[in-house]
């Protein structure tokens, strides 16, 4: 029988990441076998009896969707100005689950949505340095100058130093970022700041999992090694700009 720690367990049991799943065992709100468990490196395995409360917890089948999110969609269950949400586009099935990260509403492309916290957790923390690759669009040509200063960083008034970790020109008004991590609407505003307007923005990649030929609105389940190429980086094919 599988031993795991309890941090791991109720994580796995809940849509809690395992740093919220530690909080809540440290405050005494989880028992094993009826009595309350402060340590949350206890190893537990499914034979045991945990409770949150008085809920028993009992392991889920972790889901992870990709969301084509188009244009004009809010990442949000609900929206005061009544504008359409993401879960308007999701099967009934999905509505529990929770995005990852978000795109702004002129935005589009790949969101992931699941409801496993510790997957979510991973996906955004800094320290994973986990890649976004977009498509962008922008109102004029631009100088290859461009590519360099995003690599380089910009500085965005009110915001700081921003950058990108790599990005390469595509046709005359078209360029591919790659962001590490992104401060809200980055790519929008280090590009302003350039002189150049962003028409278009598709997030066309999180880690290696591309978006490939997903529609516009449409949702794919992904597999295990679909999950494996969201928590790495592809391996670098070329130098970034300014190399």
């Amino acid at each position: 029988m599988e031993e795991i720690r309890l941090n791991k367990f109720v994580a796995s049991c809940t849509e809690l990441s395992r740093r919220e799943a530690d909080r809540i065992i440290q405050e005494g709100e989880v028992s094993v076998n009826g009595s309350i468990t402060i340590n949350p490196a206890v190893r537990v395995t499914d034979e045991d009896t945990v409770r949150l409360g008085r809920k028993i917890l009992s392991r889920r089948n972790i889901l992870v969707v990709a969301l084509h999110k188009p244009r004009g969609v809010v990442c949000s269950r609900s929206d005061e100005r009544g504008r359409k949400t993401i879960y308007h586009l999701l099967p009934h099935k999905y509505h529990h689950l929770k995005h990852v990260g978000r795109l702004d509403l002129d935005s589009e492309g790949l969101l992931i949505m699941t409801n496993d916290g510790e997957l979510a957790q991973k996906l955004t923390h800094p320290s994973k340095k986990l890649e976004k690759e977009y498509l962008v669009t922008v109102d004029q040509h631009f100088e290859p100058q461009v590519l360099l200063q995003l690599v380089k960083g910009v500085h965005i008034p009110e915001v700081g130093q921003a950058k990108a970790k790599f990005a390469r020109r595509v046709s005359s008004r078209r360029l591919t970022i790659v962001l590490e991590s992104g401060l809200k609407r980055q790519i929008r505003l280090m590009l302003e700041t350039l002189g150049l307007r962003v028409t278009k923005l598709v997030r066309t990649r999180v880690g290696s999992l591309t978006m490939g030929e997903l529609p516009s609105g449409a949702t794919e389940e992904l597999r295990k090694e679909d999950i494996a190429h969201l928590l790495t980086n592809p391996e670098p094919k070329a130098k970034p700009a300014g190399e």
